[in-house]
């Protein structure tokens, strides 16, 4: 990792590759060819300039090159110049392309961290607000389902009251779903419907109806979630109002399945069935039409049949 070209260690970085250097080139001495005075000094500046900057890289330099001249040359004179610029020549010219490619690459690294680091802040701040928001939805739903059955206890017409109570009910529930949906410990999605289940289950006192819960590996996208949710919450409201009604226990399965670039979603229970003539798309109760509005928004078809009981299929896109 880069230092700071004023910081300490940069500068006993610098010191530690110019001894070593000065180690490794008399470790060479008279095994190395002619010309190779600078040679292990060359390394030492490149190392030096990466991880400690300019100032020690230039400093790493002239020490090199007093180290250089001073141990491995013979002192210079007329005609010794020439072998001294053989010498000096080649190191020069390596560390004078070297060191500004690299202090280049080293200052474009550095601002590279600083955005990364700023984005990541950012990121945070973005996921915190969300999270703050999501919040405060779930809290105001919360607040207006609560106000719903406040003025349920007002109303004196029997089916107003019960339009009131629903309303109130799945307004609370789209409240839990959205802090289940961004709880930062996250989600899977069999545990996720195992919850709603448990919630409504308890909600309408259904002590010994027993649901199961079957989404082996099932992905699905967060703004998918909250219609699929609803659906299958009024799925088990219906079976429960409908279909155990005067029933004690009973068994819903729930299977979402992947199927190329689709999902089926079945619900299924064991108990009274369908009328004879029950048709989807020509339900009139408000439940099953949130659901097949619901089915829409997720590209989806919705199907109910009798077999053992009720059973119901949402065919949608993933």
């Amino acid at each position: 990792m880069p230092l700071r070209s004023d910081s300490l260690g940069a500068w006993l970085f610098a010191a530690c590759a110019i001894l070593a250097a000065l180690a490794v080139r008399f470790a060479f001495v008279g095994v190395l060819p002619t010309g190779t005075a600078f040679a292990a000094f060359i390394p030492a500046v490149i190392l030096v300039t990466y991880f400690s900057g300019m100032w020690p890289a230039l400093a790493t330099m002239a020490v090199s090159t007093i180290a250089g001249w001073h141990f491995f040359l013979p002192a210079l004179s007329s005609q010794d110049f020439g072998d001294w610029a053989f010498n000096f020549g080649p190191f020069l010219a390596i560390c004078a392309v070297a060191v500004p490619i690299i202090l280049f690459i080293r200052v474009t690294l550095d601002e590279l961290d600083r955005e990364r680091m700023k984005s990541a802040a950012l990121a945070e701040q973005r996921e915190v607000l969300f999270r703050e928001l999501q919040h405060r939805v779930a809290n105001n739903l919360a607040i207006v389902s609560a106000l719903l059955n406040l003025q349920r206890a007002s109303v004196s017409d029997e089916n107003a009251r019960q339009a009131l109570s629903e309303a109130a009910t799945r307004l609370a529930l789209i409240a839990k779903i959205q802090r289940r949906l961004h709880d930062p410990s996250g989600y899977q999605f069999g545990a996720f419907v195992e919850d709603l289940a448990r919630d409504v289950l308890e909600a309408s006192g259904a002590r010994n109806i027993v649901c199961l819960v079957s989404a082996a590996d099932a992905k699905i996208d967060e703004d998918k979630l909250v219609p699929l949710a609803l659906i299958v919450t009024e799925l088990i409201s219906n079976a429960l109002e409908h279909g155990f009604a005067g029933r004690q226990s009973g068994t819903i399965r729930i299977d979402l399945t992947p199927r190329d670039d689709r999902f089926m979603l079945t619900v299924a229970d064991d108990g009274n069935g369908l009328p004879p003539s029950f048709s989807v798309d020509e339900a009139s109760s408000m439940g099953l039409r949130i659901v097949q509005s619901l089915a829409q928004q997720l590209n989806g078809r919705l199907t109910m049949e009798n077999d053992r009981g009720a059973i119901s299929r949402l065919d949608f896109q993933r």
